[in-house]
């Protein structure tokens, strides 16, 4: 049977979506377990003698959020290199990379094996992650717009956002696993490293599929067009972030800090918070797809305000329900449930939005820029201040207030044109 060259060009975005979003499961998924075991990492390399449990989660929040401040390194210069060589060999690079970080993580001595030494090492390592995660995305989002069918481009690039969630989904799934199999002291002691083990055959595999990836013919068209003056490129850089810095704030207020905030400031298990973040990602998977299909039809724009004004409106009233124990845990589950479907109706069209604001030849590094900025700011130091600032003050609602102001903010540069734009 012969193909088409219709039929060949399906099959080549198919494989870019595949090869692209696999990445970003493996990623996601490794972030969502630092996030998920947090307070188990805090006790194991961040608490010598005489360190309180509050101060331990503070430094591990720390390390969390440095290695976000990493990512607009590794987005500038694996973004430079996929501008000038291509996305297919930067992909290949910043997944093993990111694999081999993650893996030795969980091989890693803790603080009453090595000493002083082991939270340097853990955060090393936390660097690394952070330098390839901001080659990842850029990448991958230019491949899977580029390869996108005619006005599917909303849809492929919220493929980005969907294997994010599964990426969360997985870590807080492994998780909770463990957290049932295992005694507390089993978990505290070696189960707390499988879920980063396992991170290597997930990589190699991912790896395999980067391998047999092709270049994306927008590059290989117009990669020696002239490039948009710098001004416009920085100017394109600083709108994106603005307008994605609520999903960035929003997103891990909902989907990774809880189940820290849920046993620290709510006393609820570890089971119980783990059980509240998986329904918080299943309500955030849900809306993905549907968010950036519904972006190629009305535009991106629209969709992605009604996710932020909504966090805007009901973070509060939502946390509220949360810390209100006459509140049943059905009602409860579907409030979480709820904050994550919001969160991803800005995520779906995000990655296309972002692909959008530049062109073929500055498009990774300056997507790339754009969202590892953000998140560097509002994802990374959303664990730090959220629980320095309930420390400081005693206020419960400090994660509703964060999420909600950072959406204010997006609102804002959702709702102004793009002047001045890249593209």
């Amino acid at each position: 049977m012969t193909l088409t060259n219709q039929d060949r060009s399906t099959v080549r975005s198919r494989k870019a979506l595949v090869a692209g979003s696999v990445g970003n499961l493996i990623e996601w998924y490794e972030f969502g377990v630092y996030g998920y075991f947090a307070t188990i990492i805090a006790a194991r390399f961040f608490t010598p003698e005489g360190g309180s449990e509050a101060e331990a989660l503070v430094r591990t929040y720390a390390s969390f959020a440095l290695a976000f401040f990493f990512r607009p390194v590794g987005a500038a210069l694996f973004g430079r290199l996929g501008d000038r060589i291509g996305r297919r060999p930067v992909l290949i690079l910043v997944i093993t990379l990111m694999t081999g970080a993650t893996t030795l993580i969980g091989a890693l001595p803790t603080y009453a094996t090595a000493g002083a030494l082991a939270p340097w090492l853990l955060t090393f390592l936390r660097v690394l992650q952070g330098i390839s995660a901001g080659g990842e995305f850029g990448g991958a989002v230019s491949v899977m717009t580029e390869f996108a069918p005619p006005g599917r481009r909303g849809l492929y690039g919220s493929w980005q956002s969907f294997t994010v969630a599964l990426g969360l989904l997985a870590g807080a799934g492994a998780a909770a696993l463990l957290a049932t199999v295992l005694t507390e002291d089993q978990l505290g002691d070696w189960g707390w490293r499988l879920p980063f083990l396992l991170t290597l055959p997930l990589g190699l595999g991912a790896l395999w599929l980067r391998l047999r990836l092709d270049e994306t013919p927008a590059f290989r068209e117009e990669r020696d067009a002239e490039r948009p003056p710098v001004r416009a490129v920085v100017g394109a850089i600083a709108l994106g972030a603005g307008r994605i810095m609520g999903w960035a704030a929003a997103g891990y207020t909902f989907l990774v800090v809880l189940p820290s905030y849920l046993q620290a400031t709510l006393n609820t298990t570890f089971q119980q918070a783990l059980i509240a973040t998986v329904l918080a990602n299943l309500g955030f998977a849900v809306t993905i797809l549907p968010a950036g299909w519904l972006s190629d039809r009305v535009g991106r724009r629209p969709v992605m305000l009604a996710g932020a004004v909504l966090v805007v409106v009901l973070a509060v009233p939502l946390l509220n329900l949360l810390q209100d124990p006459g509140v049943s845990v059905t009602v409860k589950g579907a409030v979480v449930c709820g904050a994550g479907a919001v969160v991803g109706l800005m995520a779906g069209p995000g990655p296309a939005m972002l692909a959008e604001l530049f062109p073929t030849n500055v498009r990774h590094t300056g997507l790339g820029l754009a969202y590892a900025l953000s998140n560097a700011v509002f994802s990374g130091c959303a664990g730090l201040i959220i629980t320095e600032t309930i420390e400081r003050t005693g206020n419960v609602d400090v994660p509703a207030y964060y999420a909600a102001a950072a959406c204010a903010v997006s609102v804002l540069a959702l709702a102004g044109r793009a002047h001045g734009k890249a593209s």
